[in-house]
């Protein structure tokens, strides 16, 4: 695989070995996860100790139908995270052609290219991939604007969706050879449970959970996912806070000299001079950002935790 293919944020122990500091000490806006995850409570001793529950398991596949109103009929299961969903999509349909619109999360593309795939740089293609809203640029999609309506497999990546649910496709679902993906850890910012989703074409949901086997989900996982999914009042509230730390960011980094071009309430991308440079000088202060190989002007940056935002006022004066 390329650089391009499996580049992501993240790697502060690379960061940490050529700047300097200790963990403990940065500030890792390198990602899209919320900086104030969900509160974790007091967990049954079992779930430590015992197989999951299929008990467990039936509640948080509940729970996640009546979050992301999941129509009637669809198939919906979980596993340990959306990436590994992703890894066994193409091998759900015969080998074909795949259009992926880019630049987007590399992985669907990775995924496609080890199922002996042929990407596509246009329409049309036996299969599709849309990330809804994109990885990095935030843009939308909708039903009218897919660019391939005849293909025979959909995948709608909607890790980033639920900062704002009433752009969601998941009424797509419904549709024969469509699926629609869910991450659990970057709105509810527990990206270390490992917690994914996919609703979609039953026969398809049926062989990917032969596919990922059984025990698929952690018994921790079955339980803190469930009871999060069921808070809809702390959902309510961090999509405020998210929208109010956002806009605080992009006022922040256009005083520094950045240029706003998109993004979600989880991450925001930017326009600069010379991306490079202006990792280097946030990482001087032990804040991690992202850049990208394939646009040396694009920076990409994550929200600060509430503690964080006098450092990173600091970084950018």
């Amino acid at each position: 695989m390329t650089k391009r293919e499996r580049d992501h944020g993240g790697g502060l122990d690379a960061a940490i070995a050529r700047f300097g500091g200790e963990r403990i000490g940065w500030i890792d806006l390198s990602t899209g996860i919320n900086p104030h995850p969900y509160p974790l409570k007091t967990l049954p001793a079992d779930c430590w100790t015992a197989l999951p529950d299929k008990n467990a398991l039936a509640d948080l596949i509940a729970a996640a139908r009546a979050f992301w109103q999941v129509p009637e009929g669809v198939g919906l299961m979980a596993a340990s995270g959306a990436s590994a969903l992703i890894a066994q999509i193409p091998r759900l349909a015969a080998r074909g052609t795949v259009y992926i619109p880019g630049p987007t999360y590399n992985e669907h593309a990775a995924a496609f290219r080890a199922a002996d795939w042929r990407l596509t740089d246009a329409a049309p293609a036996e299969a599709q991939v849309v990330v809804h809203p994109n990885n990095p640029d935030g843009k939308t999609w909708t039903a009218e604007t897919l660019p391939c309506p005849d293909a025979a497999l959909t995948i709608i990546d909607e890790s980033f969706c639920d900062v704002a649910p009433m752009q969601s496709l998941i009424s797509l679902s419904a549709r024969p050879g469509t699926l629609v993906l869910k991450s659990f850890g970057k709105f509810w910012g527990l990206a270390g449970l490992r917690l994914g989703f996919i609703a979609g074409d039953p026969a398809l949901i049926a062989r990917l959970k032969d596919a990922v086997g059984p025990w698929a989900v952690s018994g921790p996982a079955l339980h803190v996912g469930a009871a999060a999914l069921a808070d809809v009042e702390w959902a309510r509230d961090t999509r405020a806070r998210l929208a109010e730390d956002a806009a605080r960011l992009d006022a922040q980094m256009q005083i520094a000299g950045a240029r706003m071009l998109g993004g979600t309430t989880l991450f925001r991308l930017y326009e600069v001079d010379d991306a490079a440079a202006w990792q280097t000088r946030l990482a001087r202060h032990r804040i991690w950002s992202r850049v990208f190989p394939y646009n040396p002007r694009w920076l990409r940056l994550g929200l600060p935790h509430a503690l964080h935002w006098p450092r990173v006022a600091v970084a950018l004066a």
